[in-house]
């Protein structure tokens, strides 16, 4: 098969990639930068936002289009016809943020949120879980048939491991310099579900081509869910062999942790759902049992994190003064790099 991957350069896509080399399709990579091809797959770079770059891409047609790409809804609705006449199949990226609150585990027709909200000023948000229901209403009512949904919930890679919404350049930066990670005791308490990039990105290799997939949603999770708090104890001990202290941390009432935290309808509307999965549709296609279970895959991964040098992306030191202030701690001034972060440091931490 002619495949192209929009996108395809993250932590899912880079996996997605090589399972598809290996099945031995020609796979074409959209990226902003520079990359060598090998095997069969071939990068092009550009930016695929640009409709001048990627039309004429489009034009060339593909029997399967996976898209990783993030969109404004108004802007996907602009190119969605484009790719839906230039493929056999497309496979868009959503995510399992969609769905309601349910105390039964979910599936693909539970209810999502942009369905029964009542919150009228959540609704008049573009807020990611509703930006991506609006796209799939675009797909569903777009006249085509030869779309494929995707819902991945939470993910986790070798360089992405999240604590409740906190991305790792929050909390992890914090925990290997051994300062105290400031947390929420009611998002600790809930129970979700998180899966290895590769896993899902197995799932999407599983239904690429398979026209039984055509017009249909699926989430592609593990089959193990646990709670917050459980994820902290699986890393807690791989820090404290690293730092050689105790791992520390503060659970605190939600109001204290919102104060800090940006994120309110993330919180409000999905980290404090349980998040429990019924797995049967996209077992049609991949046996979901055999995924990495949290307890191996997030230690696999904090271990090589740890290994390959830390690498972290931008660290807002604003906000780790914001914490410092909760709890009395100081970051070693030395550690922060550029006056210009010291200095934001310093007013958070102070308290102006």
């Amino acid at each position: 098969m002619k495949i192209l991957v929009l996108g395809g350069t993250g932590a899912m896509g880079t996996h997605l990639v090589k399972i598809l080399d290996n099945k031995e399709d020609d796979v074409f990579v959209t990226s902003r930068e520079p990359r060598k091809n090998y095997n069969r797959i071939h990068y092009i770079q550009g930016n695929a936002h640009n409709n001048d770059f990627l039309y004429p891409i489009l034009n060339k047609h593909f029997d399967v289009i996976v898209d990783f790409m993030v969109y404004n809804t108004q802007e996907f609705f602009v190119r969605s016809k484009e790719i839906l006449e230039n493929c056999g199949q497309y496979v868009y990226l959503s995510s399992s943020r969609v769905y309601a609150a349910s105390e039964k585990p979910i599936t693909e027709i539970s209810s999502r949120l942009l369905d029964v909200s009542l919150d009228k000023d959540f609704l008049a948000t573009d807020e990611y879980s509703l930006t991506k229901a609006r796209q799939e209403n675009i797909l569903m009512n777009s006249g085509f048939v030869n779309w494929s949904i995707i819902r991945p919930y939470i993910t986790y890679s070798e360089i992405r491991l999240q604590l409740g919404i906190l991305e790792k350049e929050q909390w992890l930066h914090r925990a290997l310099m051994g300062k105290t990670v400031f947390f929420s005791r009611d998002i600790a308490q809930h129970q979700t579900t998180i899966t290895y990039g590769l896993n899902v990105a197995q799932g999407i290799g599983s239904i690429v081509g398979q026209e039984k997939a055509f017009g249909e949603a699926f989430h592609i999770t593990q089959d193990e869910p646990c709670s917050w708090l459980d994820i902290w104890n699986i890393y807690k001990p791989i820090i404290e062999i690293f730092t050689q202290k105790k791992a520390k941390i503060i659970f605190s009432d939600l109001q204290s942790f919102e104060k800090i935290h940006s994120g309110k309808y993330q919180i409000e509307y999905d980290r404090l759902y349980n998040r429990v999965f019924d797995n049967r549709k996209i077992n049609q296609f991949i046996d979901t049992s055999n995924f990495l279970r949290p307890q191996d895959g997030l230690k696999k991964c904090l271990n090589e994190f740890i290994k390959n040098g830390m690498l972290f992306s931008y660290i807002n030191y604003g906000y780790d003064g914001k914490v410092d202030r909760k709890t009395k701690e100081f970051l070693p001034l030395k550690n922060i790099s550029g006056i210009k972060n010291l200095t934001k440091y310093l007013i958070r931490r102070i308290g102006f």
